[in-house]
């Protein structure tokens, strides 16, 4: 089992992204060191250390349940399309780390993913 972030707009042939619950966790956990934190610090995430103390665009998605919780809106993913991006960027392409590159290839899947759902005006759908 695993979970699939896609657009809802109800077209099956819409990009979608999926991780194992394992591969999210590992995804979000890397993204939130990008961030300067770790997340198991995070409430929610074994730790006890407030979402207010940090400031990042990616809180959405680093701060959502696994499955349930809110849909992200196109707002929020278009908060979140420039840093996402600018992560992307901070990482030369190639290179002999293929943890690094799959951390890379997911981050640009889910910013293909997002933008879809900004110029369709739907949500991204945890599924």
């Amino acid at each position: 089992m695993g979970l699939v972030l896609f657009p809802g707009n109800d077209d099956v042939t819409s990009p979608d992204i999926s991780w194992s619950y394992t591969g999210f966790s590992v995804f979000r956990k890397w993204l939130a060191q990008a961030e300067g934190f770790t997340l198991a610090e995070m409430d929610g995430f074994g730790g006890i250390r407030p979402w207010t103390s940090v400031s990042t665009t990616l809180t959405p998605l680093l701060d959502h349940p696994d499955n349930d919780g809110p849909d992200l809106t196109p707002a929020q993913c278009a908060a979140m399309l420039p840093r996402l991006e600018a992560i992307i960027d901070e990482h030369q392409p190639g290179g002999s780390d293929s943890v690094l590159q799959r951390r890379i290839d997911d981050t640009r899947r889910l910013v293909t993913v997002m933008r879809f759902c900004l110029d369709k005006d739907v949500e991204l759908i945890f599924g």
